[in-house]
């Protein structure tokens, strides 16, 4: 009777998985509370061999019962019941509680660009694009399919984009135990833009294409020549390498096949003698190396390397350094195009299937109609134009009131106008009050270099004007908001007054539409949120 009441001790749970699985569901699974290592193993409690084969009749073993018997003839109830699926919200993804099948579970940490992190458990199995839609959700935040997991090792100082369908618990795996190593969850505009945007990212002069087509290529069909396993893409340039176990950087000639990234130690020949093989992508990782100057003295700062999975050490990276940003870029897209091929396709459009099979809009949205209640009978405002026109006129009554609502906080001699200019952006996502130039660098180079990545924020130099910062080119650009006094009215102006604003949002809006001054529209904004 002991060792089958000290079998059930040790087999009795807290809580029943569907109750994590419910409560972690609701918001209440924040388990930051835990000891702060990246992984902690919640283990299966231990059974004996015996009892793992047959858990019902363990008891009925340990007794004497006689055949007719039937006072224990009801079996112990089973300590693993199977969670009904039918007591979970019919809103709840499978994928995001799959820990309701499998009892294997973790508890994982992860951080924000500020440094706040939240503990969270999850199965075993899975996937960061399934932690991605967990945290967008737990996190009110819009999908646009940009949120992405990064795998940050800071004793290396190097990070890089854990792909969507990776297990996460195979990138933790490979981490030491007294690494400083991190998951970030942030955006990254840039993480599918070459299938969008392929010319952007691999200039003419190193790409070139060995097929049937004598490499010519269609533009149009560069990255179909990836994906292809019959065609052999071809990168190609200079880069700085830095020599094993010396501080020293050279430059070479460096050839990327599917086969892996080759050498030349003769000038530019690609003839097989003169190529020397160096990694090979099947166990290995690319990583963008941060602070490449500082920390390994390389020429410039746009450094990445190539890292085994089974190796964790300083000296088992091999780096590589580019002389500038879109060089790095076509580097590292191609090796992470031909290490995962059709996958990363395959992850690319995923997210745009299921949004065409299952549309977020509801019949009552998409059945909404504009209506006229300025009379004294209402009516439906069929002409378009007309609709456009009444949803200006409401949004800029809301300002004006919300301008009145604020003024009665602020002293009699501020203006309404003054009072408008200072509150209204403040909540916006795009805005990031005390950010220095080299910080709103740092973010736009975080949250992808591609076209039309933007912020705003306060002047550094001129506490009384703004600054928006902009990426075009994979080049961050800075152009400086000033005030305009037109008639004791103040306004905003990036053109010396040319084009005014009575607000940020306003300017923001335009250059969303229209390109103006700047090299590009408005397109992704910068945000931040606390985990």
């Amino acid at each position: 009777m002991s060792d089958m009441n000290n079998t059930l001790d040790r087999i009795r749970t807290s809580r029943s998985l569907g109750e994590k699985a419910e409560i972690f569901q609701s918001g209440r699974g924040n388990v930051s509370g835990f000891i702060s290592p990246a992984l902690i193993p919640l283990r299966a409690p231990s059974l004996t061999p015996n009892a793992q084969k047959t858990r019902t009749t363990l008891c009925k073993g340990n007794r004497s019962n006689k055949a007719g018997d039937d006072s224990f003839s009801s079996p112990v109830p089973n300590p693993f019941p199977e969670p009904l699926s039918s007591s979970l919200p019919h809103f709840v993804s499978e994928c995001l509680l799959p820990w309701t099948k499998r009892s294997a579970t973790q508890v994982i940490k992860v951080y924000n660009e500020d440094n706040t992190s939240r503990a969270v458990e999850v199965p075993s199995d899975i996937i960061a694009r399934d932690i991605c839609q967990l945290f967008v959700l737990k996190n009110h935040c819009i999908d646009d399919h940009s949120w992405t997991l990064f795998e940050h090792l800071s004793h290396l100082g190097i990070e890089r984009t854990i792909e969507d369908h990776e297990s996460v618990m195979e990138v933790l795996s490979g981490w030491g135990m007294d690494s400083d190593s991190r998951l970030y969850f942030r955006k990254n505009y840039a993480k599918y833009e070459f299938f969008r945007k392929p010319l952007e990212f691999f200039p003419d002069h190193m790409v070139s294409i060995s097929s049937e087509t004598d490499g010519m290529v269609d533009p149009s069909q560069l990255i179909q020549t990836f994906l292809n396993s019959r065609t052999c893409p071809e990168i190609h340039g200079h880069l700085h390498a830095k020599e094993q176990s010396k501080k020293s950087w050279k430059k070479f000639y460096f050839v990327l096949r599917r086969s892996g990234l080759y050498l030349s130690n003769k000038g530019m020949s690609k003839e097989p003698r003169h190529l020397q093989f160096i990694v090979e992508f099947s166990d290995s990782d690319v990583y963008t190396v941060l602070s490449a100057k500082k920390l390994h003295g390389a020429p410039a700062d746009y450094g990445f390397c190539v890292k085994s999975t089974k190796c964790s050490s300083a000296r088992d990276l091999k780096l590589f350094c580019a002389d500038d940003e879109p060089t790095r870029t076509c580097w590292i897209t191609a090796m992470r195009l031909l290490k995962y091929g059709m996958q990363l396709y395959q992850n690319f459009i995923q997210p745009h299937q299921k949004q065409k099979t299952s549309p977020m809009r509801s019949i009552s949205e998409n059945s909404l109609v504009a209506m006229d209640f300025s009379g004294q009978k209402s009516r439906v405002i069929e002409n378009p134009s007309e609709a456009l026109s009444v949803a200006v006129e409401e949004g800029l009554s809301w300002r004006r009131k919300s301008c009145h609502r604020l003024s009665g906080h602020m002293s009699p001699s501020t203006s309404q106008g003054s009072v408008s200019n200072i509150a209204l952006h403040l909540a916006q996502p795009w805005f990031h009050s005390k950010l220095s130039r080299e910080e709103a660098q740092r973010l736009i180079t975080q949250q992808g270099l591609i076209d039309g990545v933007f912020l705003l924020r306060d002047s550094q130099s001129n506490p009384k004007t703004f600054v928006l910062s902009l990426c075009h080119m994979q080049k961050v650009k800075h152009f400086q908001i000033l005030p305009v006094d037109d008639e004791g009215a103040l306004f905003y102006s990036l053109d010396d007054g040319h084009t005014q604003f009575t607000d940020l949002i306003q300017l923001v809006e335009f250059y969303q539409l229209n390109r103006g001054i700047l090299p590009c529209k408005l397109k992704h904004h910068c945000v931040r949120i606390t985990l």
